[in-house]
């Protein structure tokens, strides 16, 4: 994860000798990845679109340097440190640490289980997402979502998507109860 509790969140980027101040707030980090989603948008609108986001004001330069500070800007921020840890899955998700097996399997989205993650700040840390919007940092999210008790609703939902089936002997009932608890939390696709 991003945070280092030995030094202070620095949301500055410097690329070719410039410094950039990042914006890194959780909503505006999840609206970046509902936007890169965008499939109407194209990949110029998207990167113009993203610095926009990111810096709060649009850079004039030619598009091949706008693409590199962007991506610059996003593997340093964002998606720093991705290869070694694994904290964002494609979307931005933070990914919980779990076997390789499940791994592959995507368990959750920020999006689908808002509600879910919602209630879960609110009741593990009184944090209210919507007022916090432009306030709660995005590494800060990333680690509170992380750290959230067992018994909130978005952890146990997890707990659900994640469970074995039971097998053997007498199992039918729990089987069954299983498999239903698993079709009412099942991600969609997106």
């Amino acid at each position: 994860m991003m945070l280092n509790l030995a030094y202070p969140i620095n949301d500055t980027v410097v690329i070719d000798a410039e410094i950039y101040e990042i914006n890194l707030a959780y909503d505006n980090v999840l609206r970046l990845f509902d936007m890169l989603h965008d499939e109407e948008l194209t990949d110029v609108e998207q990167i113009e679109i993203g610095l926009e986001m990111l810096l709060g004001r649009s850079l004039d330069l030619d598009l091949a340097k706008q693409e590199e500070v962007f991506f610059e800007i996003f593997k340093s921020t964002i998606s720093k440190d991705a290869d070694d840890n694994a904290p964002v899955d494609i979307d931005g998700n933070p990914m919980p640490v779990m076997d390789k097996e499940k791994d592959d399997k995507k368990i959750y989205s920020i999006k689908q289980d808002a509600e879910y993650i919602f209630a879960s700040f609110y009741q593990d840390y009184g944090i209210d997402l919507l007022e916090a919007q432009g306030k709660l940092h995005w590494y800060k999210f990333q680690a509170l979502l992380a750290g959230l008790r067992q018994d909130t609703k978005f952890k146990e939902v997890i707990e659900i998507r994640t469970m074995e089936l039971p097998t053997g002997k007498g199992t039918g009932k729990h089987r069954k109860q299983v498999e239903e608890a698993k079709k009412a939390y099942r991600l969609k696709p997106e």
